[in-house]
């Protein structure tokens, strides 16, 4: 009982620290790996909370654009959507087909971004806060469970994946019609004698599978890894009342400086992550246009 209440006194270990906040606001506890009937509430508040920032954002560039010199932020917001128009034109060739894709991918670039930068806010803020609400509610302020950032969580990414797919399928029907990609289906990539039929068939249905796990993966592997790099480094200023003064002060400034560095550094992985996401989807719909 002593070594319960002196633990308590303590706080939590690191462990039950980084368990914490990696655990989901959600209606119900997991049962396996894939459960759909679990619904993460913080993950799912932010996506829309930052979709619908990203496209206010855009709203408001559209809206104060003028033909004279522009503003820093009108500057700002032309060079990136020249940036995606370019990228686009130079993956998706149907000048049709760009009047949704293009908008689309802008869209996606800006929406992951906004998702991704939320790594960037502390990461014991908006978890405190909330562990505050909770308790004056009435609640249990240490089961108050809070992660701020969609992006590390698998099914927002696989969601967006998934969604990416639908997009692809469509323009693969709209593009060579319902008989153009049955064909294709079972046509591709052997050839179209009929003994190769099931080969191809299989190799598309892996292919599509493939793209789109990966797709998702790849974007959640990177921010759960920066969001787990966070939460390492926080431990380090976590350290008074558990080591000596001296080796306290030394892991408090070390956590100054390995904080700001991979802030500094994460800036360019958040807006890679979100450029990578967004060139894929371009890339996965130009591939639907393509006939084999």
């Amino acid at each position: 009982m002593a070594a319960e209440g002196q633990a308590a006194a303590h706080g939590p270990t690191a462990g039950e620290y980084i368990v914490h906040h990696l655990t989901h606001a959600r209606n119900k506890e997991l049962n396996g790996p894939f459960d759909l009937s679990v619904v993460a509430w913080d993950s799912m508040f932010f996506s829309i909370l930052l979709g619908a920032l990203g496209c206010f954002l855009l709203w408001r560039a559209a809206r104060r654009a003028t033909s004279g010199v522009p503003g820093r932020f009108q500057a700002a917001v032309e060079l990136l959507v020249e940036m995606v128009e370019s990228q686009a034109k130079g993956i998706v060739h149907n000048a049709q087909s760009r009047k949704l894709v293009s908008p689309l991918a802008l869209t996606v670039f800006v929406w992951i971004f906004l998702m991704n930068a939320m790594d960037l806010l502390p990461v014991d803020l908006l978890p405190f806060i909330w562990e505050k609400i909770v308790g004056a509610t009435g609640g249990d302020p240490h089961h108050a469970y809070l992660r701020v950032v969609p992006t590390a969580d698998l099914s927002v990414t696989m969601g967006l994946s998934v969604g990416v797919l639908i997009v692809c399928l469509v323009y693969n029907v709209k593009i060579k019609g319902i008989g153009g990609w049955v064909h294709e289906l079972f046509s591709a990539p052997f050839g179209s004698h009929w003994a190769l039929a099931p080969f191809n068939f299989l190799m598309q249905m892996i292919e599509f599978v493939a793209k789109t796990v990966s797709h998702g993966m790849r974007l959640f592997g990177n921010m759960y890894a920066g969001e787990l790099i966070f939460l390492l480094i926080a431990l380090m200023g976590g350290a008074w009342g558990t080591v000596g003064v001296g080796t306290a002060l030394g892991l408090s400034i070390g956590h100054i400086i390995a904080g700001s560095a991979w802030a500094i550094f994460h800036i360019l992985i958040i807006t890679l992550q979100a450029f990578v996401f967004m060139m894929l989807t371009l890339v996965y719909i130009g591939q639907a246009h393509d006939a084999h």
